[in-house]
């Protein structure tokens, strides 16, 4: 007879979905939406310092010319490094994009890096939760050594190439 006495806690799924003000049945279906950040707190800079690892530091040290890095610092693939080799990178969540985060506060089209020399610029792809580079939403922006990328709940590291500091600081 346990089989047939229910929880006291009820079907707890059910419930965090009422309490998001989502149905049950509606969210079981596919949907190919972004959810948004609740609180603008989720959207705080804190930046991250140096810590960089020995095996970051090697990366960076070794990335050829007209070259970047981007490391996920936080978020479902920390630690993952993506090289900008190309003049146009994709972000985003749809599968074919070149830079792919496989999460709802991402949009399918979020962002494109740019490269033009040595100089590398991000463009927002007009996304629900923007993106943001040290801490400030922009639609588009120059990307500096060390600068804080925030795409969805991912923050990652922007790095240049070593071989091109001195002419990214003239640019």
């Amino acid at each position: 007879m346990e089989d047939d006495r229910r929880s006291d806690q009820g079907d707890n799924r059910s419930d965090i979905r009422r309490a998001a003000g989502v149905d049950a049945h509606e969210s079981d279906r596919a949907a190919d939406t972004t959810q948004t950040f609740g609180h603008d707190s989720d959207l705080s800079f804190v930046p991250f310092g140096s810590e960089l690892g020995e095996a970051e530091l090697d990366a960076i040290e070794s990335l050829p010319s007209g070259a970047a890095l981007l490391l996920v610092r936080s978020g479902p693939t920390a630690g993952a490094r993506y090289l900008l080799d190309t003049d146009v990178t994709t972000v985003g969540r749809h599968p074919e994009a070149d830079i792919f985060f496989d999460d709802v506060t991402v949009s399918r089209r979020h962002a494109e890096i740019t490269r033009t020399g040595v100089a590398f610029e991000l463009v927002d792809q007009r996304s629900l939760n923007g993106t943001y580079v040290n801490g400030e939403r922009v639609d588009r922006a120059a990307l500096s050594n060390g600068a804080e990328v925030r795409v969805g709940k991912f923050r990652l590291n922007f790095f240049v190439s070593p071989a091109d500091l001195p002419q990214a600081a003239e640019a």
